[in-house]
């Protein structure tokens, strides 16, 4: 018996047989095909990529009406990233001009493409990159006249280096999936979170250690999958996955619940979503709103930029799908070092570089072109901006003057222009934070966005393992500069949420309810066991223990006091109520 620790996407508990897929890892041969069979050689890849798109399809067609909203929505990314013309294309042009056969045309073009997506800061961002290596893999396995594997039979815990969301969709029987590769923001993630399948992801190694039909427990809440329990053990898990099983039960009566403390104080809890079609799901989940709508998906993966028109519908499908409730569009977040396209130039050090709105202002024709499409899409309903990564005075006013010529455009062109859109700004970086009385002078709200200001203020990138166990959220440092932000928010009238992981970690409700946090923002399966510990805290009595917190300096005696603000997690819902 042993266990091993990755990244738990939640989902409960699960206890099954392992059924371990094969490594989607192939050792791709290099050679040259000689000039007169060049175009056969080009029309072996393409039929390969006709069959890999013709599975995809035929998995979206036979989708049931209750599959989750997410599932369709990624199956056309993986079907997009066949079409796009710096994988397809550029591989067949690298068979005809190079002589390359198509294993090797395919997949190092793939490999350099993933390595541009490996220079994102943004971890959504990055985890791109291996959709394109998955959708390469299928490719791969065609060419080579392998079908794909699919277990049937026996409900099985399914354990692999990784897995595609349009083979999770097509594994039947699945009780859960341990993986190695990935991380929260993978689609891989995002669908298993959708599907509510008990997962773990960034094992390392799991598919190497552990043997087919082995027994097997998988904690997605805890992020542990012990192998080859004992009897003791399968009876303590089994006690408690029946027992999580009813607290997920009892969760289900809150959707419809108005988010209020104890004291009475309103909670807005709305959702972050990367794909239009996650607005639903949002909504069913009981959201408040969309709190954060990354607009990057429309420029990844293709050749050329998104239209006006197309970006419309994508943010005009979201809104409407909200039915009236907000929905937060942040401007793209990307850089020229981040892949848009071949020719751009790669920064020596990406996260300090031309990103997010210091690439918008340098590339305003392009910017105003998202600008436009939003404005148009505020006329479905209520629409807010946001504006990331801030921290100077001329960022800002830049930003509001191109917003106002993009409503100038509009009425030019005889375009229906509602009302003010509110325009927000990201506090990401500590410059942002020390300097929030300029921001709220001249933005409607501010979101915090703690991933990247936890990056930027301890200088750790949590992607690299080498420092990756110092990424700590609950740093005095991180904790002061949140505070400030939403105390200065708060004394000037104006809105503020925290957008990033930590709003969806119940760990951090309180502690963040105590600094007078009234807004959070998370994917919208943390939603429900969120509002279960805002329905039990007491922001009148969490003030002053807040306070008292952030004044210690040691990160032991910070970790400690936010230990004793949690509640007990043996307590019981009655009738709808917070356990």
């Amino acid at each position: 018996m042993f266990s091993i620790g990755g990244t738990g996407l939640g989902g409960g508990i699960v206890i099954g047989r392992a059924r371990v897929l094969e490594s989607r890892r192939f050792d791709v041969a290099r050679y040259h095909v000689a000039d007169d069979l060049r175009i056969a050689e080009q029309e072996r890849l393409r039929r390969a990529l006709h069959e890999v798109k013709a599975d995809i399809a035929a998995l979206a067609g036979d989708l049931p009406d209750d599959a989750p909203a997410e599932a369709g929505a990624l199956l056309e990314v993986h079907s997009m990233i066949l079409d796009d013309p710096a994988l397809a294309s550029a591989a067949l042009e690298h068979i005809g001009a190079h002589g390359w056969n198509a294993e090797w045309a395919v997949s190092s073009q793939a490999d350099h493409l993933a390595h541009q997506f490996a220079e994102f800061d943004d971890p959504y961002l990055r985890e791109r990159g291996r959709d394109v290596q998955q959708v390469t893999d299928r490719v791969l396995k065609a060419l080579a006249g392998r079908r794909e594997q699919h277990w049937a039979g026996e409900p099985a815990i399914y354990v692999a280096a990784d897995i595609a969301p349009s083979d999770m969709l097509s594994l039947k029987n699945a009780l859960g999936f341990a993986i190695d590769l990935g991380g929260t923001t993978s689609h891989t993630a995002i669908l298993a979170r959708s599907m509510n399948v008990p997962s773990v992801v960034g094992l390392h190694s799991a598919s190497e250690l552990i043997k087919d039909d082995e027994w097997l427990i998988l904690d997605g809440q805890a992020g542990v999958v012990i192998v080859a329990p004992d009897e003791a053990l399968l009876t303590e898990y089994r006690h408690r996955q029946a027992t999580g099983l009813l607290q997920r039960e009892k969760l289900r009566r809150l959707v419809h619940v108005p988010g209020f403390t104890l004291d009475g104080v309103p909670v807005q809890l709305q959702a972050n979503i990367e794909l239009p079609e996650e607005a639903q799901q949002a909504r069913e989940a009981g959201a408040d709103g969309i709190g954060l709508f990354r607009s990057e998906f429309l420029f990844m993966n293709r050749r050329g930029l998104p239209g006006e028109d197309e970006q419309y519908e994508a943010y005009r499908a979201a809104v409407l799908a909200m039915r009236g409730k907000p929905v937060t569009i942040r401007t793209l977040d990307v850089g020229a070092d981040k892949a848009l396209d071949d020719s751009a130039a790669v920064s020596p050090n990406p996260a300090l570089g031309q990103r997010a709105i210091r690439f918008c202002l340098a590339e305003p024709e392009m910017f105003l072109v998202q600008l436009r499409a939003i404005l148009r899409a505020s006329a479905h309903g209520p629409v807010r901006i946001l504006i990331p990564m801030l921290a100077h005075h001329h960022e800002i006013e830049q930003s509001l003057r191109l917003i106002a010529q993009a409503r100038e455009q509009l009425l030019d062109q005889g375009r229906e222009t509602p009302g003010p859109v509110p325009v927000g700004g990201m506090i990401e970086v500590p410059a942002a934070a020390l300097s929030v009385n300029l921001f709220l002078r001249r933005l409607d709200f501010l979101s915090i966005g703690t991933n990247d200001l936890i990056q930027y203020t301890l200088a750790i990138d949590r992607a690299d393992h080498t420092v990756a166990s110092l990424y700590d959220p609950f740093h005095p440092a991180v904790l002061k500069l949140i505070s400030m932000t939403i105390r200065a928010a708060r004394r000037a009238g104006k809105p503020v949420a925290v957008c990033g992981e930590l709003a969806g970690e119940v760990a951090a409700t309180r502690l963040l309810l105590g600094m007078g946090l009234q807004q959070f923002s998370m994917h919208a399966a943390s939603l429900l066991p969120v509002k279960q510990e805002v329905l039990l805290s007491d922001m009148t009595q969490l003030g002053p223990r807040v306070a008292r917190l952030l004044q210690a300096d040691e990160p032991a005696r910070v970790h400690a006091a936010i230990r004793r603000l949690q509640r007990p997690v043996t307590a019981a819902l009655d009738d709808g109520g917070p356990v």
